[in-house]
């Protein structure tokens, strides 16, 4: 689900996902309001903007990866979030790589129709928006529970601590998706003509390519 000529290049892979990572990390970081959960704390924050918008712009491949990096940082950076680390990781790397697959594979946001002709502006803000909410919707599930489970039997946190941060979670999980589909449908918006315009735009994510 990446561009082809990134293959060929692919220290401009690395620049996109490094990109991205960053600002991945400094949404998370710095754009953050944590609210206590019992002994632990959960978070509003903007660093699945990122993660969704990269997948977007580069495939699900590389947004998973970006998203991953960066808030996984995010997290060994900071003392109240250490420990949450590997399940960031493999959180994140599934948010970029569903948005991607629903976005490119699914609806096609970013190949031309069988004439040739690109996208229309309907037809691909709904499967930016489809695809946006498709990699929050399982975050919102997969956070809570995995959580759970994550700090119950991996790092031996008690049943009623590790459900008090799961309940908690579940409220700024939701809020952190509104906020991050209409800020990464928006952004893309934004992006896709300008990039476009200049021949950095890729019309083949999502396709198959065959080797020559």
């Amino acid at each position: 689900m990446s561009n082809p000529a990134d293959k060929k290049n692919p220290a401009l892979m690395i620049a996109k996902v490094g990109i991205m990572a960053a600002l991945s990390y400094l949404a998370f970081t710095f754009l953050q309001f944590k609210i206590p959960a019992g002994p632990d704390y959960t978070s509003f924050h903007l660093g699945n903007t990122f993660c969704v918008l990269a997948a977007l712009l580069f495939g699900g491949v590389p947004g998973g990866i970006a998203g991953a990096i960066g808030m996984t940082i995010g997290d060994l950076l900071d003392p109240v979030y250490i420990t949450s680390a590997p399940k960031t990781f493999m959180l994140k790397l599934c948010i970029g790589l569903i948005t991607g697959l629903v976005a490119h594979r699914i609806g096609k946001i970013s190949m031309r129709t069988p004439e040739g002709h690109v996208q229309s502006q309907k037809h691909v803000f709904l499967w930016t928006v489809i695809g946006s909410s498709a990699g929050m919707i399982f975050n919102v599930i997969a956070e809570p529970v995995v959580s759970y489970f994550y700090k119950r039997y991996i790092l031996g946190v008690d049943a009623k601590a590790s459900a008090i941060l799961a309940k908690f979670q579940s409220l700024t999980t939701f809020v952190n998706a509104i906020l991050t589909v209409i800020i990464a449908v928006a952004l893309y918006a934004a992006l896709r003509p300008a990039m476009a315009r200049t021949g950095l735009f890729d019309y083949n994510i999502g396709t198959k390519q065959k080797n020559k």
